[in-house]
């Protein structure tokens, strides 16, 4: 008798069809359950994006390097370089490092 009065309901006729049933049940499985669902794409879109970025990065450093490598070609660049990043000096020559500390990182207040 219920089933009857359920039967003759529209809503009940059309979540019964059979073929929206099978849309249904074959929509949910290619969205969670599949292994090309939306969600695995999402995550690898996701991580395409993460490589993109650091291809960029990467790509920004190696041009630094090559300028950096430019300038190494002549003797000045070189003993710039040297002087400034290993300390390196001349014969008969001083060298005086000033180190200036950090307010902020000190936590030092005026």
């Amino acid at each position: 008798m219920i089933f009857k009065k359920l039967r003759q309901k529209r809503w009940f006729r059309i979540l019964s069809n059979k073929y929206l049933l099978i849309l249904l049940v074959f929509s949910v499985w290619m969205l969670f359950f599949d292994s090309n669902s939306y969600l695995i794409h999402r995550e690898l879109n996701e991580e395409i994006e993460k490589l993109k970025n650091n291809e960029e990065y990467y790509r920004e450093e190696i041009e630094k390097d090559r300028s950096v490598m430019k300038q190494l070609q002549d003797d000045e660049g070189m003993e710039r370089y040297a002087r400034e990043k290993y300390f390196m000096k001349r014969k008969n020559e001083d060298i005086f490092i000033i180190e200036v500390k950090d307010t902020l990182k000190s936590g030092v207040s005026h």
